[in-house]
């Protein structure tokens, strides 16, 4: 007889055990309810959301086509008001409704701080969907500044995630290094090092007084009186289980639901899983034990044996480029010894704390590629005294020999735990393989081995490459976009070798599943097209960005910025009348000074960018591309000419650069530095190209990024000569031009390609760096033309509207 099963609470543990309802072929019916409006969604990806990294779309793990195949009925947005144990249901808006059996899987709530102001507007938590977009809303604002309370792992990651949406965010934390639950303070102070440098301001051992405001909050008063300037506060400061509709159907709560091993409450028709249950006086915030009680509540509910043991489990952050890792009990203690490795220079942090020549707790920064390693040792138990040598060293170097990494992958026992989200151990991967899964993919289909936070992405490769032995393949480039499987590069290889010469053309031979292709392939079809033919192919426009195709950055109230070029930051009076009077004429409300050494005006009316161009181009000055995933801009120390610490002339050489290089496309922004000694004023070691002037000639560096990633670049030689360095820089592009992938910044395209190759092709042989610059060179006839002109000149200065699938801007 078919069983009906209400389940309260759409999230993650409640999907995971509808997942293994239906996969073991369990004869029921499901009602599902959920406070959301939208099923389920991997919560744990809700940062790279934020940050503008992954769409919602991405992180949907049940969609309605996923119920509707299994015969559940949804019923989202509504609310459960109230559950009658005796009479088996629960009360709905409709009416009530019968159950056999109920599974409460409400979650948390969100621990807002008791304090005067606490409900203003502009105050909010960040627990789900809803939470993101209104934080994306203050983030739309210009200028808009946030504050997070609390320096924990949600707190961490909304704080990155506000930040790349552009906003000015200030983290408060009580304690007295960052995420004091998971770190020690070593490796708390790294990772404030790192939040710093991307633009975070952290603040610690500060306690929160007060939130100020009228109508909105407006700032944070802290107990030592500093104010916090403040358009939204975000709290951060912890959760506690949602059980309120348990204490209202007399289900005995204390912290949480209780429940036994079987994830069964006092009612055995009544069962509990998720952030919302207590099991032996222990609470949960991780997913790994939730899917454990998703597993076993599965079972119970098929009348299956099951019991639910808390999992050990680790501790990393969603936050792109940070990498940590946390397990056990590190706090000191007069038993304990411990291990460290310190290698403060490439920020790497790795700490093994001892008992009795055990590991009890693992902290690690900077490179954690071990701690699944650690961890097992760790959850055995194992006597590490005859390897405590080279312990902290890693599997690698196990025994005091370096092992193949495919030896160490070997040399994993079986019950490893390869994906700590999903528990899924090796023995799991290769049961799979045993039980037919002939790829990646179909072994991560199965075990879902990777498909949580995807940290383990790289690990779960390695076994899988270990049980399929000859017949692993590695696996293709995803596709471009949906509309296509074929992967970028691809793409432009078939452009080349098949001479197509148009997106309609490219569409049409490569079989898009979409005619009109999307916002992610246009641009990238457009570009290639352009790269691989830049006499033959018009440049479409339509299939721009929005910020390319009206040549002006747009802003977050929907006015324009537009940036006039100063060739290697050098100005004239003339240029900057003219710039004070382009202010003044068109009301322009801001006017900055750039990073790279260029003035910023902000605010422009979309209606006024045709007739500010002119007025622009009438002085001389052409546009500096400051929208454009093309050269940017080239910034430049006085050098010789009036430094006196100046090796050579590094202005005059940042100028021939930029007026070599201006008005190319690339698959991203493309910025330059010259520095004219290694004091390095234009910061030329964190720029995609780099030149830092020496007494012996010049420095060239490659790779660097100051964004959201910041990267040291690496030293690709010295040459000479001023021409030996623009020739270099040249072919240097054109190298990256051809080979990266669309939205590749250089230093990602490096990471894939590797600097060897970089150096062959552009260093060792003099024939192609000779052929790559030539063709550089020979494209810039067709590029460097300014758009500013063009537009300004007539007949398409009003085609401004952007496509309905276009409108999103240039990621900066």
């Amino acid at each position: 007889m078919t069983q009906h099963i209400v389940v309260i609470g759409a999230g993650m543990a409640s999907g995971r055990m509808l997942e293994h309802l239906f996969d073991a072929g369990a004869d029921v019916h499901v009602t599902l309810f959920g406070a959301e409006p939208r099923g389920n969604y991997n919560r744990i990806m809700l940062s790279p959301v934020l940050s503008g990294e992954k769409t919602f779309e991405e992180i949907v793990t049940h969609d309605s086509d996923w119920y509707a195949a299994h015969g559940v009925t949804t019923r989202f947005g509504e609310h459960i008001t109230a559950v009658d144990p005796v009479a088996k249901t629960v009360a709905t808006g409709q009416g009530p409704l019968s159950y056999d059996k109920l599974v409460i899987a409400t979650g948390s709530d969100p621990f807002i701080i008791p304090v005067p102001g606490k409900d203003l507007p502009g105050v909010m938590a960040y627990r789900d969907l809803d939470d993101v977009e209104r934080m994306k809303s203050y983030a739309a604002k210009p200028g808009a500044k946030a504050v997070v309370i609390g320096g924990g792992l949600l707190g961490l990651e909304a704080a990155a995630g506000l930040k790349a949406q552009g906003m000015d965010v200030t983290v408060i934390h009580l304690a007295g290094h960052l995420m004091e639950r998971q770190l020690d303070p070593a490796a708390g102070y790294l990772l404030k090092r790192e939040l710093e440098l991307r633009g975070i301001k952290v603040l610690l051992e500060a306690n929160t007084a007060e939130l100020r405001g009228t109508d909105h909050v407006e700032a944070v008063l802290l107990k030592d009186g500093r104010v916090i300037e403040a358009d939204m506060v975000c709290m951060a400061v912890g959760i506690r289980p949602a059980t309120a509709l348990g204490t209202a159907c007399g289900i005995a709560c204390e912290r949480g639901i209780i429940v036994d091993d079987q994830m069964r409450t006092v009612d055995p028709d009544i069962l509990a899983i998720g952030e919302c249950v207590q099991h032996q006086g222990q609470i949960f915030g991780l997913v790994a034990p939730l899917y454990d009680q998703a597993k076993v509540a599965a079972k119970t509910l098929m009348g299956e044996e099951a019991a639910f043991t808390p999992p050990m489990v680790s501790t990393k952050l969603k936050v792109t480029g940070v990498d940590l890792f946390s397990a056990g009990d590190f706090a000191d203690g007069d038993d304990r010894e411990e291990i460290v490795f310190r290698d403060a220079a490439r920020g790497v942090y790795k700490r093994l704390i001892l008992a009795q020549d055990r590991i009890i707790g693992i902290v690690m920064y900077g490179d954690t590629a071990d701690g699944p390693w650690f961890l097992q040792k760790l959850k055995d138990g194992e006597d590490i005294s005859e390897g405590r040598d080279t312990l902290i060293f890693g599997q690698n170097y196990a025994g005091g020999a370096p092992l193949d990494p495919m030896a160490a992958v070997a040399a994993l026992p079986d019950e490893a735990e390869i994906c700590g989200c999903n528990g899924v151990s090796k023995a799991i991967i290769l049961a799979a393989i045993a039980g037919g899964a002939g790829s990646l993919a179909e072994v991560t289909a199965k075990t879902k081995a990777s498909t949580s936070c995807g940290s383990c992405a790289g690990l779960t490769a390695q076994v899988v490459a270990l049980g399929l032995g000859d017949d692993f393949v590695i696996p293709a480039e995803a596709g471009m976009c949906g509309c296509t499987d074929h992967s970028h590069e691809d793409v432009r290889r078939l452009i080349v070798a098949d001479g197509m010469k148009s997106i309609p053309e490219v569409m049409q031979k490569l079989h898009w599943t979409s005619s009109g292709g999307c916002a992610k392939c246009r641009p990238a079809l457009n570009y290639y097209l352009l790269c691989a033919w830049p006499e033959e192919y018009a440049d479409h426009a339509q299939s721009r960005f929005i910020n390319e195709r009206v040549h002006a950055n747009i802003q977050k109230d929907g006015t324009y910025s537009v940036v006039p070029r100063m060739w290697g930051g050098i100005t004239t009076p003339d240029e900057l009348r003219a710039i004070a009077n382009a202010a003044d004429k068109y009301n322009v409300p801001t006017v900055k000074v750039t990073g790279g050494q260029r003035i910023d005006l902000l605010g422009v009316k979309k209606e006024d960018l045709p007739s500010m161009w002119a007025d622009l181009n009438a002085a001389g000055m052409v546009s500096g591309h400051a929208y454009a995933k093309g050269l940017r801009t080239v910034k430049t120390c006085v050098g010789t000419d009036h430094c006196r610490f100046g090796t050579q002339d590094s202005t005059g050489l940042g100028i021939k650069i930029e007026k070599a290089l201006w008005g190319a496309w690339s698959p991203h922004k493309f910025k330059l530095a010259v520095s004219g000694c290694p004091r390095n004023c234009a910061e030329a070691t964190c720029k995609d190209f780099g030149v830092v002037c020496v007494a012996e000639g010049y420095q060239l560096h490659v790779g660097g990024a100051a964004g959201m990633e910041v990267k040291a670049t690496q030293l690709m030689c010295t040459v000479a000569t001023e021409e030996e360095a623009i020739e270099y820089c040249a072919a240097f592009y054109q190298l990256y031009r051809e080979g990266a992938r669309y939205l590749d910044r250089p230093w990602k395209w490096i990471d894939r390609v590797g600097l060897d190759h970089i150096i062959e092709k552009v260093v060792e042989d003099a024939d192609s760096r000779t052929a790559l610059a030539a063709r550089f060179f020979h494209s810039q006839k067709y590029f460097q033309t300014d758009p500013w002109a063009e537009r300004a000149g007539g007949k398409d200065a009003h085609e401004f509207t952007p496509l309905a699938d276009l409108t999103q801007v240039a990621a900066e």
